[in-house]
């Protein structure tokens, strides 16, 4: 019964300390939710903030999370200017006696700690360097964090963030996903495009990390019922790495998945992105045309971006002008003006596009093409004398006119405008090191043999006396994954008079299709397939990606 009545009575407290921040205006903070960072906390002594009911309960170099009970309280407003003369920046939460107890009373462990740490994600060269030849594998990093969060010292938030950070860059993750379970919560990274399990924390541990990645990313710390998303930079010696960071609430916890935009993604050539040769001179001369529209498609993470990127990098001169409107901007290209989708402001895609032909552009990238209004005006434009490149999600290149014509766009529009249409997937590279070469299965003949028939003669090849099939293995080198690296499989047919009168039809896939093999064109598998008898990839990958 007494259990009962202290959680009506911290219920009741919780909602009055609730009301009284509406009523100043301020976020309303829990901290049975929150974490509170002992070296934050050091900020303000112990007896001042005893005094003053206040305390820093986060912080990441001069930006500050302090929580206070009454903003009104005597003595409060001098504990605050003296911080804001120390260039400090603040922002204010109100919380319940109880939490603030919560936060006074962690003050007794912070003499077990003598060093002070800055708070900010910057990882210098030597660091970064140390980190590379300590944790070169996956399985390194792995012990590291396990060892760290099995120690359960609060202390370790920073340092356990920043392993986590450099040891993605070390191993050039993508992407870091940390997702809440029922007891603990689990670290995956993804690698070459598959994820791969890194660590299980405690949630006390867990809450504590993702405090402090809301704090970073300027995430707002006291809102857990709706998605945020926030950015960051990793600062080294060497470059500055943007991460973009999203968080979801789940059942047990929000989720968050930080993406690493790495400045090499887009160092990519264009004679590096895994064209066949004869659908590269196809593609060098499109990119040649003063007009019209090149669209590329394929599922998020297929690489599409990379490659419309590679197009820009490739005609950009001093001679022509280069707009893009994008959702978000994931990476800065030198000599281009890029732009960023901003609803709230009423600058989406459609609008943007419309601004964009005010400025006598001579190329345009359009992020993605979402709804009529957009592909309308991309199309208009390429008409126009306009080289537009953009996305569109659809599974295949002979898919993209039947999605076009869904959105509502003419059919005398669509086949003058567009001058090619592309679809691709990415696949992991076999690791040089390690990979192995065996006999083909006859299963595996009797494919590799219809797929080299199927062909259009300009691709095809003869079927070896035996085949022989690369598969992977595992190394250090490829962090026990048997791939490293990944490269595109394509897909691309051009409008020719043929298929533009099939446009007027409104045709469906299978019939556009069927005329776009007939001109030659390579489908995604079997240019995967001459990727594999190279042995640049695996049967299994290929499957795993682009099977038929």
């Amino acid at each position: 019964m007494e259990d009962v009545l202290q959680e009506l009575r911290k219920k009741e407290e919780e909602e009055l300390a609730r009301r009284l921040a509406q009523k100043h205006g301020i976020p309303y903070l829990d901290l049975a939710r929150a974490t509170v960072d002992l070296d934050s906390l050091r900020i303000i002594p112990e007896k001042e903030a005893g005094a003053n009911s206040v305390a820093v309960i986060q912080s990441v170099g001069k930006k500050l999370q302090i929580v206070v009970t009454n903003p009104d309280r005597p003595g409060l407003a001098e504990v605050l200017d003296n911080l804001t003369r120390k260039k400090y920046e603040v922002q204010l939460f109100l919380v319940s006696p109880t939490s603030l107890k919560k936060a006074i009373d962690m003050y007794k462990e912070i003499p077990k700690f003598e060093e002070m740490i800055s708070g900010t994600v910057d990882v210098s060269k030597a660091k970064l360097e140390s980190f590379v030849a300590t944790f070169h594998t996956i399985d390194n990093l792995k012990q590291k964090l396990a060892q760290m969060v099995r120690e359960k010292d609060t202390r370790k938030a920073s340092d356990t963030l920043e392993l986590l950070l450099s040891g993605a860059l070390a191993v050039e993750a993508s992407d870091i996903h940390v997702e809440p379970g029922v007891s603990t919560a689990r670290i995956r990274l993804r690698l070459d495009g598959v994820l791969q399990d890194l660590v299980e924390m405690p949630h006390a541990t867990f809450q504590l990390i993702l405090s402090r990645i809301k704090l970073i990313s300027e995430i707002k710390l006291n809102i857990h019922d709706r998605p945020q998303d926030g950015r960051f930079t990793i600062k080294t010696k060497g470059e500055d790495v943007e991460v973009r960071t999203s968080v979801l609430p789940g059942p047990y916890g929000e989720s968050v998945v930080m993406r690493l935009l790495l400045s090499k993604t887009i160092e990519m050539e264009f004679e590096h992105l895994g064209m066949q040769p004869e659908l590269f001179k196809i593609m060098q001369h499109e990119l040649d045309r003063p007009n019209g529209m090149i669209l590329t498609t394929g599922p998020t993470g297929s690489g599409k971006t990379t490659t419309l990127y590679t197009f820009l990098k490739k005609i950009s001169s001093p001679e022509i002008k280069i707009i893009t409107i994008e959702d978000p901007i994931e990476y800065h290209i030198p000599y281009v003006t890029q732009t960023q989708v901003d609803a709230a402001r009423g600058y989406d895609f459609s609008n943007g596009l419309r601004s964009i032909l005010r400025q006598d552009p001579d190329v345009i990238l359009v992020g993605e093409i979402r709804d009529f209004e957009t592909a309308e005006i991309a199309m208009h434009a390429a008409l126009t004398g306009h080289l537009v490149f953009s996305t569109l999600h659809t599974n295949n290149a002979p898919g993209t006119i039947p999605r076009l014509l869904d959105l509502g766009v003419k059919p005398n529009i669509i086949s003058p405008a567009i001058n090619t249409a592309m679809a691709q997937r990415l696949v992991r590279v076999l690791c040089p090191k390690c990979k192995t070469e065996e006999d083909a299965t006859d299963e595996e003949k009797k494919i590799f043999e219809k797929a080299l028939k199927e062909m259009p003669p300009v691709y095809s090849r003869p079927m070896p006396e035996k085949l022989k099939l690369w598969k992977s293995n595992k190394c250090e080198a490829c962090n026990m994954t048997g791939y490293k690296g990944r490269i595109g499989v394509f897909e691309a047919f051009l409008i020719t008079d043929e298929i533009e009168r099939l446009i007027i039809n409104n045709p469906s896939e299978s019939d556009i299709r069927k005329k776009a093999l007939e001109q030659g064109m390579l489908t995604m598998f079997q240019d995967g397939i001459l990727k594999v008898m190279d042995g640049v990839t695996s049967f299994d990958e290929l499957n795993r990606v682009a099977a038929e």
